[in-house]
């Protein structure tokens, strides 16, 4: 599960790789990295290859100035599958991922088996109020305030003293919390607003696939939610199981918007399954086609 580095058009992308079988693509969310999915891989990787990146502006690897739109994420993913030699891949997408495996998916068809959404973006126009506060004109300015390396020290102290008791955060607070750490790097901090303003603004989520849903018939799709998700409302994924035809929808009750996390052992069971129970699609230009020309046509 270590990080490795590779090279992709002069940038750094870290990422963990290893098991063996099916590749596996998992994205991680906003303000995260690979590392959110380590409580899973040791329980997939004897059936699958698993491949997690830590997203440009995230984690790990390079953060420059530049495009962080889902579409620029879909083709940097893109072209790090094709560095390490993978063609085709399950793709798992949590959260702003969720966002970015729809788009992948819609870009390059042909290299996609499965769909896995796990709390996705892009699903519906309702998010977190305060994701919205921070697209509002002059946050920027006030950030650095907000993110000050005093801070995460005394609250890492302050849980290293509960630790000594038996008392650990839950699972999604310490998800939450290294997403809030990552933040207090300038660049990393740069490139999450970048991203946060190109899917999110003061009414809500700006970016949709809905009208493009139909689209995922062709493809195996699991839908992942935690039912007290805070960030991203649940009715999201009963509205995009509706929406797309033979989709498979699981709820984790009593689970937030991390269920690889806080339940993992749970998920990694539910995605085994859906891999192993699923067909890979393989989708031709010509189904593509005919595929777009039906809803096209449609009254």
């Amino acid at each position: 599960m270590a990080l490795e580095t590779v090279n992709v058009h002069g940038h750094e992308i870290a990422y963990r790789t290893g098991g063996e079988g099916p590749v596996v693509l998992l994205i991680h969310g906003m303000a995260g990295s690979s590392s959110m999915w380590k409580p899973i891989l040791p329980l997939i990787s004897a059936e699958v290859t698993y491949l997690a990146p830590d997203l440009p502006g995230h984690g790990r690897s390079a953060k420059p100035r530049g495009d962080y739109s889902l579409g620029a994420q879909a083709s940097m993913l893109r072209d790090l599958l094709s560095t390490l030699g993978h063609q085709r891949v399950t793709i798992v997408g949590q959260s702003l991922g969720g966002g970015i495996a729809l788009q992948f998916c819609y870009q390059y068809p042909e290299r996609c088996e499965r769909l896995a959404l796990v709390c996705a973006g892009g699903l519906g126009e309702e998010v977190m109020p305060l994701l919205r506060g921070l697209t509002l004109p002059g946050v920027d300015l006030l950030l650095p305030l907000a993110f000050q390396p005093i801070y995460r020290d005394a609250v890492n102290a302050a849980v290293g003293i509960f630790g000594k008791f038996g008392l650990t955060p839950a699972p999604s607070a310490l998800e939450m919390w290294r997403s809030y750490c990552s933040l207090i790097d300038p660049d990393a901090r740069s490139a999450f607003l970048h991203t946060l303003k190109s899917v999110v603004d003061h009414k809500g989520q700006r970016v949709s696939a809905a009208d493009k849903l139909y689209l995922a018939s062709r493809l195996p799709t699991l839908i992942v939610w935690g039912d007290k998700d805070p960030i991203i409302p649940v009715s999201h994924a009963y509205d995009t199981h509706k929406a797309i035809p033979g989709s498979r929808l699981e709820i984790f009750e009593g689970s937030g918007h991390f269920p690889q996390d806080e339940e993992p052992a749970h998920f990694a069971e539910v995605l085994l399954d859906f891999i192993s129970t699923t067909e890979p699609a393989t989708v031709t230009d010509e189904e593509w086609a005919a595929q777009l020309g039906s809803r096209s046509l449609a009254p």
